[in-house]
């Protein structure tokens, strides 16, 4: 049975903080991590490369409309077209964010103060989904910006842009959240970066051969679901039928029509949050 004794330690009399302010805390220092603050030099080095290739067409893209007044890039298929260095990123990072924990053990430590699995996992989600968010969203503001500065014929492109924004949100937490969980599954950071990259490769070159056979097959019906397995043109998918963008799969290929690819995203992400917590209970518990 354990005691508590008083060995003479001075009592602590300031405020209590509470679960917000560790969530918080945990969140904003694991963001932090996934940019490198804080830390040495090399750190920074892939983050900020990779955040600097983004931003990139951007500029191009400025450059189109102020000297030939034509749009580059468009913003509902920023993310698709961008996607190997996004998941490049997020392969790189989400180990920084859970593989030190799971490393060096320190899950009783953080669990000991009032914060709950459900929290620790929360604030680690929210940290990677903001950077992939970033890492997403900063490029298509300086294009929107660059638009409105150089003033192009007709109204700004401002619902587009807005729904881009709104889709680099849903696709930040849906990688994020598949990109920590696989990466929660080892405490070592270059199994982590494997881990990730393989899953991005593997849907990335499975869905069109997929698509391809079942469409030759004469299954068009059945191909048009194989999009839903990338997570890219799965949330193009949802852009395409929620705000009636242009699709940006291969060729122009359908997606699924209606409520489908809402319903498979909202699924995904359900399991992709309940693989998180089960896999951190059960590594608090060991």
């Amino acid at each position: 049975m354990s005691e508590i004794y008083d060995i003479g330690y001075r009592h602590y009399d300031g405020p209590r903080l509470g679960r917000g302010y560790s969530t918080r805390a945990l969140a904003v220092h694991s963001l932090r991590g996934v940019f490198g603050l804080g830390r040495p030099a090399r750190s920074k080095i892939v983050p900020f490369a990779l955040a600097a290739i983004m931003i990139l067409p951007s500029v191009v893209g400025i450059a189109m409309m102020a000297l030939i007044q034509q749009r580059g890039i468009p913003y509902s298929g920023f993310a698709v077209v961008m996607q190997a260095v996004v998941a490049i990123f997020l392969a790189a990072q989400a180990p920084t964010v859970v593989a030190p924990d799971l490393r060096y053990r320190v899950l009783p430590l953080y669990l000991s103060r009032p914060v709950a699995i459900t929290e620790y996992v929360g604030a680690k989600v929210a940290a990677m989904t903001v950077a992939v968010f970033a890492l997403i969203g900063v490029p298509l503001t300086v294009t929107f910006l660059g638009e409105l500065i150089v003033d192009m014929p007709g109204p700004p492109a401002t619902g587009e842009y807005l729904g881009a924004m709104l889709m680099a949100l849903m696709l930040a937490l849906l990688l994020s959240v598949f990109g920590l969980a696989l990466a929660s599954f080892t405490p070592r950071r270059g199994l982590g970066v494997a881990s990730v990259i393989t899953v991005y490769l593997l849907s990335f070159a499975s869905v069109p051969i997929v698509y391809g056979t079942l469409y030759s097959s004469g299954n068009e019906s059945a191909a048009v679901w194989a999009w839903l397995a990338s997570p890219f043109w799965l949330v193009d998918s949802v852009q395409h039928n929620l705000l009636g963008t242009p699709r940006h799969s291969i060729e122009d290929a359908p997606y699924p029509g209606g409520a489908a690819s809402v319903a498979v995203l909202v699924v995904l992400l359900a399991a992709g949050l309940a693989a998180l917590a089960l896999r951190y209970r059960k590594a608090a518990a060991r």
